[in-house]
């Protein structure tokens, strides 16, 4: 006989997310991408942000949302050096979007809640490997984003945002032309400072093959403790 294959976890659905933050007691639903008058199509030139809701000091915010920008990918993979903070950069403008991290006010890197959680310790609850903050501070991090070729935003004013988008729908068809006809294009949500949400591009996390789960309950974890609103809004297809 020959060896014993693990057959691998099944993809986390919507229902499923549904159902971890209901137990965590938010308020969670699921809507239609074609109800949601939110969603652009993602530019090239838009920078992959945190989901911070708030304005920010640059029109390029049509780009792919994550926990603190690129800080995301690096704690997901328990990268914890400015050297792999440079790496994840280049990869991620590799796969055809600008990294970038932020502060608020006048340059304060502490500003993204995210960010001011995981360096000082605060997810090691959730995981004590991942969880431990990095060998660098915020200052040093949004350094080493600008040394691999990433940009770093200040976002305006005070959080108000008013529920959490987390987003499902890695592409839409569209009809372009006679000759092509259907196109794929993947979308987000952009910030606006007047009308605040949270915007979490669940695609993303697949695209650059975190640990969904974990990325997931990270996410609502950082909401929760920053005091911010337990409604969720999934979009799907």
């Amino acid at each position: 006989m020959g060896p014993c294959l693990a057959k691998p976890a099944p993809e986390l659905t919507p229902e499923d997310v549904v159902g971890v933050l209901q137990d965590r007691g938010w308020t969670a639903e699921i809507v239609k991408a074609a109800d949601v008058a939110d969603l652009v199509d993602v530019s090239p030139t838009g920078y992959l942000k945190c989901v911070d809701g708030r304005a920010v000091d640059h029109n390029n915010t049509a780009g792919p949302k994550m926990l603190g920008g690129v800080y995301a990918i690096a704690h997901n993979r328990g990268k914890k050096t400015t050297a792999d903070l440079e790496a994840i950069c280049a990869e991620v403008a590799k796969a055809g979007h600008v990294p970038s991290v932020h502060g608020d006010g006048d340059g304060n890197m502490l500003g993204c809640g995210y960010c001011k959680l995981w360096l000082t310790g605060k997810f090691a609850d959730l995981d004590p490997v991942k969880g431990a903050p990095p060998t660098y501070s915020a200052d040093e991090g949004a350094a080493a984003v600008k040394s691999g070729g990433g940009k770093v935003e200040m976002c305006k004013g005070k959080h108000a945002e008013k529920f959490v988008y987390i987003n499902f729908v890695a592409d839409k068809v569209r009809s372009i032309s006679h000759w092509f006809p259907y196109d794929r294009v993947r979308v987000t949500v952009e910030p606006n400072g007047d009308n605040q949400k949270f915007v979490v591009d669940a695609w993303c996390a697949k695209k650059f093959k975190l640990d969904i789960p974990s990325y997931l309950v990270t996410a609502a974890a950082t909401v929760e403790r920053l005091g911010g609103p337990k409604i969720a809004k999934l979009v799907v297809p």
